[in-house]
């Protein structure tokens, strides 16, 4: 079956970094874009970071310059460096893989999230 797995979530001090994991299961990974997505309570869920299966990325324009994603297809990894934390990025932080099919349209897989706490 298919399984994404985020890791390295908690607390952390405003102006500190995490660096969240996400290991992928059951896809051919190499052809899948990965995402990376966040929701605080009360709030709709949001798009943070996204890095194509080229290697492109793209960022929200509330982390860009803070925060970095990458990917490892050896590992069958994406990753989201998150550095100059703020109180307002606490969240469940959540890794999406997705691709488009001919059949079908886009396919899209959930990871069970991970929560991130930026407080003092």
């Amino acid at each position: 079956q298919v399984q994404l797995v985020e890791s390295g979530g908690g607390l952390v001090q405003p102006g500190g970094s995490l660096r969240l994991s996400c290991a992928a299961s059951g896809i051919i990974f190499d052809n899948f874009a990965m995402v990376w997505y966040r929701q605080a309570p009360g709030k709709e869920r949001e798009l943070v970071a996204e890095i194509t299966s080229g290697g492109s990325t793209r960022y929200a324009d509330s982390v860009k310059g803070r925060f970095t994603i990458s990917r490892d297809n050896g590992k069958k990894s994406a990753y989201l460096q998150m550095n100059r934390l703020k109180p307002e990025d606490t969240a469940v932080y959540y890794c999406n893989a997705h691709i488009t099919t001919i059949l079908s349209g886009q396919i899209d897989y959930w990871g069970q999230g991970t929560q991130v706490t930026v407080s003092s």
